[in-house]
């Protein structure tokens, strides 16, 4: 069988949605039908099906009223609907086109909005809470869709001062902490001292490849590359130095901060949400938007480091985009592709025959379910770009 017709057999629980799901859950792109029809407009988009499946899905999608309000997110609401239709326009076609641009304009408002909130927390002199900046709830993953599909709106260049504004130092108690120190420890439960969180879901990761990839498509403004060198030397500063390579912690609290040392001896699993993939295509990323070659090459090597390290792969629990060998695959592929040297290739060809093999989840979500993982696999047997660009919303491309 060819890769369409397998992919199409193993993924047959994602032909027709659910009648009975909670229509509010619908317009999550993480775990709802909007996430499920980004595997059926990569489908349509490269010949594998036809368009029919992409209008059933979104129409599950759409059941409810998608929200405007100011918790709606790249991963929920207007932005992440929005994300989606852009997808199905990705050959050029205008699909959708009025929906579409009627949830832009509303994606753009609200970027104002949640600029406006962020910075007047930071006159304040607050610490802020990571749903403020991060990729899954935040203006890092707001900015995403700005950044690909609206550039030319004001909203994107103002996510991109406020991001320049976050990496700047804040004063909390007497004491001087990074600008994305959070308020709250990694469960979002409140504690006095807080956390920095190095994740690409949660973390200042995420808005570091974020700054990086507006800078290499020319999206620039004051202080973006100094904000770029500044997150990339806090990675400087954390990254610890064991027996298999380099690594990173996922947090770091203010007793370690003040220790100097995170209080972990070795790395977690190598996961595109937190771990060393996602932190090391990151600053791979800043390497190239900033034409430093030596960087590009530590992270890099840091990546083949942690690929070449059985205890940490063997960490990785089962196949899901978020915490499995689907996100990443996904990332190593896109890291390959940059990258200065072939061992990247070697070691994502790798992945992808791991990949292929496993079984599917019942979930259909698509950062850890069914839908993510038969879009990483359909990468890996195709050995090409997705159609739909829709890894941008893992920030990876």
């Amino acid at each position: 069988m060819n890769a369409a017709t397998v992919l199409q057999a193993r993924y047959r629980h994602l032909h027709a949605p659910d009648e009975g799901q909670d229509p509010e859950l619908a317009q999550s792109l993480a775990r709802g039908p909007a996430g499920v029809a980004l595997w059926h407009i990569e489908r349509a988009l490269t010949g594998s099906s036809d368009w029919e499946p992409v209008k059933v899905w979104l129409a599950a999608a759409t059941r409810a009223d998608v929200t405007a309000a100011d918790s709606a997110c790249l991963t929920y609401g207007v932005p992440a609907l929005a994300f989606v239709l852009h997808a199905a326009g990705a050959d050029g076609q205008d699909r959708y086109r009025a929906t579409r641009d009627q949830f832009d304009a509303a994606t753009a408002a609200l970027a104002h909005r949640r600029v406006k909130a962020a910075r007047a927390r930071i006159r304040r002199g607050e610490a802020p809470a990571f749903a403020e900046y991060d990729l899954l709830h935040g203006l890092t993953g707001i900015g995403v869709h700005l950044l690909h599909h609206i550039p030319g709106d004001d909203a994107l260049a103002a996510v991109l001062s406020y991001l320049v504004a976050l990496t700047r130092p804040l004063t909390v108690d007497g004491e001087t902490l990074p600008g994305w120190w959070c308020a709250h420890d990694p469960h979002r439960l409140y504690t006095p001292g807080g956390h920095a969180n190095l994740g690409m879901a949660h973390g200042i990761t995420g808005p570091l490849a974020f700054l990086a990839q507006a800078l290499r498509r020319g999206a620039v403004v004051d202080g973006q590359r100094e904000a770029v060198a500044t997150v990339a030397a806090w990675f400087d500063r954390w990254q610890q130095h064991g027996d298999r390579g380099p690594w990173w912690p996922e947090t770091i609290t203010r007793e370690e901060a003040a220790a100097g040392r995170p209080r972990g001896t070795g790395p977690g699993r190598p996961s595109w949400c937190y771990g060393s993939p996602g932190i090391t295509r990151a600053l791979q990323l800043a390497a190239i938007a900033t034409a430093d070659t030596g960087r590009q090459q530590a992270a890099e090597n840091a990546l083949a480091a942690c690929l070449a390290d059985g205890r940490q792969l063997g960490q990785l629990p089962g196949a899901g985009l978020c915490h499995g060998i689907g996100g990443l695959f996904q990332t190593v592929w896109r890291a390959a592709e940059d990258a200065q040297t072939p061992v990247l290739g070697t070691a994502a060809r790798r992945l992808a025959d791991t990949l292929t093999g496993q079984h599917t989840f019942e979930d259909i979500a698509f950062l850890e379910g069914a839908a993510g993982q038969a879009l990483a696999q359909a990468t890996a047997l195709y050995n090409r770009a997705p159609a739909s660009h829709w890894d941008a919303c893992l920030l990876i491309d």
